[in-house]
């Protein structure tokens, strides 16, 4: 199966994250495993209410949440909206005993921030703890999960996450188009073809 049909049909054989869950992590723990990790970028660690996941994204993974992130920014660029990507900053909260580091995340505008605006998660592998309930309690606006071949937008009102067809953020943004073009044979041509359709609009 070639790498675009596996993206297309999310079979989760071709490329597996690997994902380890420890229960009662105290706090102090969960900081000591961010500070051995240090800087790098992956694994990537989450925490919430004494779990805590260690997950090591495959190939594929990296290759969905790369396209999925530049092509928002493409389309960002294209339509001048000034943006910072800040990867998979490590967010988190004591008090509320919640961490995370998102496979993309986005600060929009020029000034600075406290949290992104915008938290990309990819679902290849199952398993694993809540990350919305995670992003829940550090109060990020948005959270976009590409989950079997389709993004859901999750934006939060009231402290709370509710489902939603569109990003609040972008309500222009055709999110349906966006993922149509994941199974392109390279990151050039997504943001090539993306451009293209958006023209013929």
């Amino acid at each position: 199966m070639s790498r675009a049909a596996a993206l297309r049909e999310h079979d989760d054989t071709i490329d597996s994250d690997h994902i380890v869950v420890l229960h009662d992590v105290s706090w102090e723990d969960y900081e000591r495993i961010l500070e051995i990790r240090g800087e790098h970028s992956a694994p990537r660690i989450s925490y919430l209410e004494g779990e805590l996941e260690i997950m090591s994204p495959g190939q594929d993974h990296e290759i969905i949440k790369s396209r999925i992130g530049r092509l928002l920014e493409a389309w960002c660029m294209d339509r001048g909206i000034e943006l910072e990507a800040v990867g998979s900053w490590t967010l988190k909260n004591k008090r509320k005993r919640g961490g995370a580091e998102a496979d993309e995340s986005y600060i929009f505008g020029t000034k600075k921030q406290s949290r992104p605006h915008l938290a990309i998660e990819v679902e290849w592998t199952h398993g694993g703890i809540d990350k919305l309930a995670i992003y829940e309690k550090l109060g990020v606006e948005e959270v976009w999960f590409w989950r079997k071949g389709a993004l859901e937008v999750y934006i939060l009102t009231d402290g709370k996450f509710t489902g939603t067809p569109r990003s609040r953020l972008f309500p222009e943004l055709n999110l349906e188009l966006l993922v149509s073009m994941l199974d392109r044979d390279t990151l050039t041509q997504a943001v090539r073809d993306f451009r293209k359709a958006l023209r013929k609009k």
